[in-house]
């Protein structure tokens, strides 16, 4: 997601799902594919190599889930606890937040209906 429109969309009214690492915010997105938004901010991860590293995890995971995730917008922001965390564990949380989001969205639209937004 390149535009702030697009930010805030998601911000409005969003599926949350969140641990003690990330908080991921997850949105229809009338028929685009998969699109992911990062908010990794200098409050909760204090130095620029951690909030890079956890970028590249973020993006690898999104991108190896990406096909399971067609329609949906992403925000993902991270805990304080994140910038400490092991790789596994990082991409082991994101999986279960990729599950979750796309099983809420399959809760909230039923078959065969568009939902407006």
């Amino acid at each position: 997601m390149l535009d702030a429109d697009s930010y805030q969309r998601v911000f409005e009214n969003a599926h949350r799902s969140r641990d003690k690492l990330f908080t991921v915010l997850s949105r229809e997105n009338r028929g685009k594919g998969a699109r992911l938004g990062l908010a990794i901010s200098k409050k909760n991860c204090r130095l620029a190599v951690q909030r890079n590293r956890l970028k590249r995890i973020v993006r690898e995971s999104f991108r190896s889930h990406k096909d399971a995730l067609g329609g949906l917008d992403f925000v993902v922001m991270c805990q304080t606890a994140a910038s400490r965390a092991r790789n596994k564990e990082l991409f082991d949380s994101l999986a279960e937040h990729w599950q979750r989001s796309r099983a809420a969205t399959k809760e909230r639209k039923p078959e065969g209906r568009e939902l407006d937004g």
